[in-house]
């Protein structure tokens, strides 16, 4: 039963980070095409690992994650204050190639799609 908490939490999480990253101000954040892919919480919610990924690829993403970073303080304190969470877990923000490999394989199969046309 704990494991259904766990990943309500996370969902509730990662919505709330959702919303506070589009209220930043900081250019690594704001003028990119960013997104939080998903949140793993730790089973006793005291650490969060928060995976990034943009459009625009890596290089981007570990930019955001960046600025992610020097704004986790803030974060952590509005996520808590949104959810009323006993204890707000520490959040550890990574880059990650989701997106861009997800784009990747959509131009694969439209060129497959293309030459099945051709044919």
């Amino acid at each position: 039963m704990a494991g259904y908490r766990i990943d309500r939490i996370s969902e509730d999480i990662k919505r709330e980070i959702i919303a506070v990253v589009r209220e930043l101000k900081d250019p690594r954040v704001m003028d990119k095409l960013i997104t939080i892919v998903r949140v793993e919480v730790s089973s006793d919610a005291s650490f969060a690992k928060v995976y990034v990924s943009a459009m625009e690829g890596l290089d981007v993403a570990k930019k955001a994650v960046k600025g992610l970073e020097s704004a986790t303080g803030y974060i952590r304190r509005e996520v808590g204050k949104r959810l009323h969470l006993r204890k707000t877990p520490e959040m550890k923000f990574y880059a990650d190639d989701s997106i861009e490999h997800g784009m990747n394989i959509v131009k694969i199969m439209d060129g497959l799609k293309a030459d099945e046309n051709d044919d």
